[in-house]
């Protein structure tokens, strides 16, 4: 395993070594902090289309460190347990409840298998039923609990493979289908002893710039090792019966048709790549029946490694297979017309095609696009939602669509990153095919849209509206009462407008609510879940809003905390906690996002925790990064950064609440690149603390985040932009923390091994911490446990106690 590095310091009755390479045991947090993190969640939901059924799925968030060190592969950009044919590092359901939301009566389900680990449950078509799988610690089966009995039964006699997904579909209320693993775990391959030759890749001439992926396929045991755990068989299960269906297969996408008589999957072929994960190796998309016999050869499409890097620019073959919701058996799928590059000038895009069963004819254009095409929400054979965007202008259109004829007229013309502007997602409700359609009204005419953000001037707040289609008008309907944050979770009839909501307030914890605007009925609340954050009640909470210094307005959710009092305990010290985002313009970076109106919950990397430590706590701060007079947002990417961070440190001291001479900076990921910029630049912080982050650009040479210039395009960019080449400016004292096992796209290890040995270099002052076995996101119990004392202490020592 990797070795820790610390570097020593004594607080809080615990002493470190000075030796940089020692290991050290777990730490908790302050108990109060530890009960937080490890307190139950309230159930997730899952309701019927009828509402008149709840599930509610309750689970353990934190897994133990033992877990994460189980065996794993990591191969083509998944990890594998290659004991039980699944992915490794899952998040398990451990119990189901069933709530009759007519009789209120809550049920115990039975026949559940001991020590449960399962995953989101599948409704049949019906909804008399649903579905769910138990990952076990050799194998994964298949259970279906009965609504009316409120019994569950494991249906499967070979053990599935989930390795390229659950894949479990429902053909009727007897029928299911899903893929099983065609050989036992014991039959692997074995790893050589000693390999056969060098690993070797060559390039002849072809034009292939891949993003910085990890987890790829390295050797030719890889190969053979990834393609024997994500090989699947295909099955029909009928009253118990289990028969396969076409031959085993590495599968990357199957879908069932509207009416079940066919499935449109794609399969992966050989060779293998070693520089994108398996969603880009050469595939074969085509038709296949459900006695297994192919049908109709749509694509055979190759590596993804030849698509073109840049916003907008897609790989020049058929791409976005689909089925039509509306019809039994129509496929549809889009090509591009620009070769795939936008520096292409042409009329259209893209082009949409569609074919219908039997699949024999020639395909049908259905309608071209200007933009690049987006997505099809379908609704009848008259009518359908056509949607296309751009990336580099940040704009996207939305029209309704006659597939009949193609004809299309204009309903929405949006900025991406304008949120006041959002209309919203049109309801769908079930047609004949058990699948969802756009509501169109009684007459075919109007549509409902639900806006479950709302954004506005006055925070979010979500809504509900009628669009009359011809006239191109809406109307609310309902909004979200102010003093709280409630959005329509289902539609159970459109026509009466009766739903079920989600509600919740700065005091009250999450729960869901029926309702009908026609009848206006008082509201029936549905589940009764209780605080699971005790320790946090009479923390108050507010959104801000403050100018800086160029006119740009910003906004942050401020916790200070419980019982505090600024004008007897004065200014406290602060944690700023952000994540920087891109704008193409100052109107839209200074909208208000969030709601103060929300219930505080906590997830293992919130800020928040430290409230209870006695520090004022500004999350969510913003920090846009503006493009200004044609130049692109990162143009002056440190300059913004440090606007952003002075007028939020301005703003706290202005209120009497933060003392300006103590502030810390955190972030992760892309917010942790911003934390060491900002020590690298400014003198603003007593500290900073960065998880997971990438401090050197090069390591991302064909571009990061939203920046598509490549590092040979912009070389100057790319070095301004590295915290990395300011490491010598960096004396505020900075804790980096990373996943040992770090999955993400650029965030490799290796960049917080190097910031750390560059600031030690220059005698800053800093601390590395590796997580082991964790990846961009952390999940073992003990090492967020650690996560939050490790933060706690840094705080502790280099804010608070901080000299003003």
């Amino acid at each position: 395993m990797m070795k820790k590095h610390f570097i020593g310091f004594l607080l809080l009755g615990a002493t470190f070594t000075a030796l940089g390479q020692d290991a050290l045991t777990y730490q908790k947090p302050p108990q109060v902090m530890a009960d937080l993190l490890l307190a139950k969640p309230s159930p997730n939901v899952s309701i019927s289309s009828k509402g008149d059924w709840m599930i509610l799925s309750e689970r353990d968030p934190y897994p133990s460190i033992e877990e994460l060190a189980m065996p794993e592969y990591r191969l083509a950009g998944l990890r594998i347990n290659p004991r039980n044919f699944s992915l490794s590092r899952q998040v398990f359901i451990n119990n189901f409840k069933l709530k009759n939301n007519k009789s209120q009566k809550l049920l115990t389900i039975i026949g559940l298998p001991e020590n449960l680990r399962a995953s989101n449950p599948v409704w049949s078509p019906q909804e008399s039923k649903f579905a769910f799988t138990h990952t076990s610690a050799n194998r994964v089966d298949l259970y279906v609990v009965d609504l009316q009995t409120a019994k569950a039964q494991k249906i499967n006699k070979k053990a599935l493979n989930t390795v390229m997904g659950q894949n479990i579909f429902w053909v009727n209320e007897q029928t299911l289908l899903y893929t099983v693993a065609p050989q036992s775990a014991a039959m692997a391959p074995k790893a050589p002893l000693a390999p056969i030759g060098p690993n070797v890749q060559e390039n002849l001439g072809k034009i292939a710039p891949s993003r910085t992926n990890q987890d790829m396929l390295r050797s030719a045991f890889d190969e053979k090792m990834f393609e024997f755990l994500a090989t699947s068989q295909l099955v029909q299960n009928k009253a118990g019966l289990e028969s396969p269906i076409a031959s085993p297969a590495i599968y990357n996408s199957i879908s069932l048709s509207p009416n079940t008589q066919y499935l449109m999957v794609k399969t992966v072929k050989k060779p293998f790549s070693y520089m994108t994960g398996v969603y880009g190796f050469p595939s074969t998309q085509k038709i296949i029946n459900r006695q297994g016999k192919t049908v109709k050869v749509l694509a055979e499409l190759p590596s993804a490694e030849g698509r073109p890097l840049g916003l907008d620019n897609v790989q020049n073959v058929a791409r976005a297979f689909d089925w039509r919701n509306d019809m039994p058996a129509t496929v549809i799928w889009v090509e591009a017309l620009d070769s795939g590059l936008v520096k292409n000038k042409v009329p259209y895009r893209d082009v949409v095609f569609s074919l219908d069963a039997p699949f024999l004819g020639k395909a049908k254009e259905l309608v071209k696009t200007v933009m690049r095409y987006s997505g099809i929400s379908w609704g009848n054979v008259n009518f359908a939602l056509l949607s296309e965007s751009s990336r580099v202008t940040s704009r996207s259109k939305i029209y309704a669509l006659n597939p009949e004829n193609g004809q299309k007229d204009l309903l929405f013309d949006l900025k991406t990153n304008d949120a006041y502007r959002n209309p919203g997602n049109p309801i769908s409700v079930k047609n004949q095919y058990n699948q969802y359609v756009v509501y169109t009204g009684k007459n075919n005419d109007q549509l409902l849209l639900n806006n479950t953000t709302g954004a506005s001037a006055e925070g979010d707040r979500p809504f509900l509206a009628t669009f009359d289609i011809a006239s191109k008008q809406s109307e609310i309907v309902w909004r979200s009462p102010k003093g709280y944050f409630e959005y329509v979770q289902q539609i159970i009839d459109p026509v009466k407008l009766s739903f079920i909501s989600r509600r919740e307030s700065k005091t009250e914890v999450p729960n869901y609510f029926l309702k009908n605007l026609v009848l206006r009925i008082a509201d029936q609340q549905l589940t009764h879940f209780n605080n699971p954050y005790k320790a946090l009640e009479g923390v108050s909470k507010q959104k801000i809003s403050y100018l800086r210094s160029d006119s740009v307005t910003l906004t942050g959710d401020l916790y200070l905390p419980k019982g505090y009092d600024k004008h007897k305990d004065g200014p406290l010290p602060v944690l700023i906690w952000a994540y920087p985002r891109e704008y193409t313009n100052a109107a839209s970076a200074a909208q208000v996002r969030g709601s103060e109106d929300k219930f505080t919950t906590l997830n293992y990397g919130s800020p928040i925790y430290y409230v209870t430590q006695g520090y004022a706590i500004l999350d969510n701060a913003e920090m846009p990064i503006v493009a200004h007079k044609g130049k692109k947002p990162n143009d002056n990417f440190v300059e913004q950064l440090t606007l952003n961070a002075k007028a939020a440190i301005n703003k706290l001291a202005e209120m009497g609440v933060g003392d300006s001479s103590r502030v810390a900076i955190g972030g992760h990921s892309y917010g942790a690149f911003m934390t060491a910029n900002l020590l690298a630049h400014t003198n603003l912080f007593k500290a900073g603390i960065a998880r997971s982050g990438a401090y050197n650009r090069t390591l991302t040479p064909f571009g990061f985040q939203n920046e598509a210039r490549t590092y040979w395009q912009a070389p100057k960019l790319y070095y301004e932009m590295s915290p990395f080449s300011y490491a010598d400016k960096i004396k505020t004292p900075l804790l980096l923390i990373h996943g040992e096992l770090d999955d993400n796209q650029g965030t490799f290890p290796i960049n917080s091994d190097r910031l750390f040995n560059a600031i030690k270099g220059h005698g800053g002052t800093s601390r590395l911490v590796f997580l082991p076995y964790e990846a961009h996101g952390y999940k073992a119990k003990e090492n967020l446990l650690h996560l939050i004392w490790e933060t706690n202490t840094w705080l502790d020592t280099y804010v608070k106690k901080a000299k003003k």
